[in-house]
């Protein structure tokens, strides 16, 4: 099935300007849901609000949205005040700079969005793509939707252009609030784990590699109750309960597993996608347990 335009948008940076469509990079409809239901019953619930206060539900109609600048102290706004606070949309991304795409810490990437390029501007949409690809650039700009503002980045895969929003720097947390206590690595215990990287390195990342086990399950447990079968539940004890007792020798029983399923792989000819293999610190609490 053909993907769908969710609106257009017009690209600018200096006298250029292209006229694009957008479309959605992920599908949020492919997750699977809950409802909450009434045990005794079955039927489904409904949400509702109680004032702490008075102890009763309030309606829609009665509420009014407010922010807390002290413990328990509020101030409101109407609906009319909080629409004149939002961000103007803006059908127009304009491009300020462009910068390496390696410059852009992935902790900063939110949404996706797709770009094609809208009636008569296949040429100019096409310049712009590999024009980023030999630069090696992406380029930066603002956008406003929705009431909100936000910062994007333009880059190339392959020959469609993505749309990326960024989060403000305000919304990262520093990595500096986060207490990790410095360990002393030896010489070797490093080179052990340097080389089981370089055993299972990997030029590119494939994601098709990578399947959601998870919903494959919860799919198969729903079809089964659908059918009236009854899903017994068998208690799995966690993994990491155990101690590590030698991180050096989990790192060569590490290693020497990876070229075992290396040497397999090899025999039964090439295979596509990384190979699953145990991860150290796994194999050291299996090894804690023994």
């Amino acid at each position: 099935m053909a993907a769908r335009s969710i609106g257009s948008l017009t690209l600018s940076f200096g006298l250029v300007a292209i006229p694009v469509k957008l479309y959605t990079a992920t599908q949020p409809g492919n997750a699977i849901s809950f409802n909450l239901l009434h045990k005794k019953c079955g039927s489904r619930l409904k949400q509702q609000y109680v004032c702490l206060k008075e102890g009763t539900v309030v309606e829609r109609d009665d509420m009014v949205k407010g922010y807390e600048f002290a413990k328990d102290q509020y101030v409101s706004f109407t609906p009319g005040e909080i629409k004149a606070l939002e961000e103007a949309g803006t059908h127009e991304v304009e491009i300020s700079e462009f910068v390496p795409v390696e410059s852009i810490d992935p902790v900063y990437f939110d949404k996706t969005y797709y770009l094609a390029p809208d009636k008569g501007a296949a040429k100019p949409y096409g310049l712009l793509t590999q024009a980023l690809k030999e630069a090696g650039r992406c380029a930066v700009g603002r956008w406003a939707t929705r009431g909100k503002a936000h910062i994007i980045a333009l880059r190339p895969i392959g020959d469609v252009l993505t749309m990326q929003q960024l989060h403000f720097a305000a919304d990262i947390r520093p990595p500096g609030e986060i207490d990790v206590p410095k360990p002393d690595v030896k010489a070797g215990e490093l080179k052990l784990a340097r080389q089981l990287i370089d055993q299972q390195a990997a030029d590119d990342f494939d994601a098709s590699a990578y399947t959601d086990e998870l919903r494959g399950r919860i799919q198969a447990a729903i079809q089964r109750k659908v059918e009236g079968e009854e899903i017994s539940v068998s208690e799995t004890v966690p993994e990491g309960s155990g101690k590590v007792i030698d991180l050096m020798e989990a790192l060569r029983a590490s290693l020497k597993r990876t070229e075992a399923a290396r040497s397999s792989a090899s025999k039964l000819g090439p295979r596509k996608g990384p190979k699953r293999v145990e991860q150290p610190v796994r194999a050291a609490r299996k090894a804690g347990r023994r």
